[in-house]
């Protein structure tokens, strides 16, 4: 690797990776999915594969801002979160361009930044770009609109950015989004992978004032919302109030998995979203590869800084009783 160059962020959802390298099916709780998603049909149109997919994404705009209330001119579309954090990056950090983010978080912010040439800083007030996620990955910690709402003034008196990262927020309390706020010193981005439980498909959307979103759709690569991944958004966007009974289900399994980790003697994190962040008060480097000797994947958090936690998703009562049966008989 080249003097300097950063290194590839440490990501969960290696369920596929392991499955395929041991052969034997395993349970994936480093993946912060809905468990609960909306049940619905879809379908792709095969025609739609022999057409390049209209690159403007017009339908696909119009769907979403008659879903969230914002003009198409205010939309961006990526092959996923990921895409447009990058595409973002490019954008508004040039080479000399500050930004800021608290830790532990999510990890892109940090490698986006850097290949876009911009410098971290370790004040707000001095950054060109804030990131904040909520909530926030691994935390679970979901901040209120108000307190938002002051990050974003606080950028605008010193002529920054705010970057808001919702890609959980359907999960938590979409009452607390920024999606809504129209600013031209805010860009709030939006997934369906967690909510709808599809990280095969990849797919995010952002926020924005028309001239930022007119700079980062000529940024991203053409066509590249493939025509599988256009199908499932539009109908998705369709079932969004049925998220609602998602959350009540993950609130629910959320509390029983947080006591049968506090049973086992362990510390689970305050959380407002489908994921838990556990201190184990020990490093848990051996836990996760004994977990994933028998088949339960988790997410060391290692990489975030937290080398005595582990990051548990909630799951499905059924599965959450698995993980725990795994955790106790490594806790002998």
């Amino acid at each position: 690797m080249a003097a300097g160059f950063p290194e590839r962020v440490i990501h969960g959802g290696i369920g596929k990776w392991q499955q395929e390298k041991n052969h034997n099916a395993v349970l994936d709780f480093s993946a912060s999915v809905n468990p609960y998603p909306p049940v619905f049909t879809w379908e792709c149109d095969p025609g739609s594969l022999s057409r390049y997919p209209d690159d403007g994404y017009h339908m696909l705009k119009d769907t979403i801002a008659h879903a969230y209330r914002r003009d198409p001119e205010e939309i961006c579309v990526g092959n996923g979160s990921i895409e447009l954090i990058r595409v973002f990056c490019q954008v508004v950090l040039k080479p000399g361009k500050k930004y800021y983010f608290e830790t532990p978080t999510f990890g892109e912010y940090d490698l986006s930044a850097q290949l876009a040439g911009g410098a971290r800083v370790t004040d707000p007030a001095q950054s060109d770009v804030r990131f904040v996620c909520n909530p926030n990955n691994p935390t679970g910690i979901l901040r209120q609109k108000e307190e938002m709402d002051a990050f974003l003034a606080d950028a605008v008196a010193h002529n920054g950015l705010l970057f808001c990262d919702e890609a959980f927020i359907d999960l938590a309390d979409p009452n607390q989004s920024m999606s809504g706020v129209r600013n031209p010193d805010l860009f709030v981005l939006h997934s369906l992978t967690k909510s709808f439980s599809v990280p095969g498909i990849r797919f995010g959307f952002g926020f924005g004032e028309p001239e930022l979103i007119e700079k980062i759709e000529i940024t991203r690569p053409p066509w590249s919302v493939n025509a599988y991944a256009e199908a499932f958004a539009l109908e998705a966007l369709k079932h969004r109030e049925d998220l609602a009974r998602s959350r009540t289900l993950i609130d629910q399994e959320r509390s029983w998995l947080a006591s049968e980790l506090t049973s086992l003697g362990l510390e689970p994190q305050p959380s407002s979203v489908n994921y838990i962040l556990v201190e184990c008060n020990r490093a848990v480097q051996d836990l996760s590869e004994r977990l994933a000797q028998g088949g339960i994947l988790v997410r060391d958090c290692t990489s975030f800084g937290l080398p005595t936690c582990i990051r548990v998703a909630v799951r499905t009562r059924e599965e959450n009783r698995m993980l725990m049966e795994a955790m106790a008989a490594c806790s002998h």
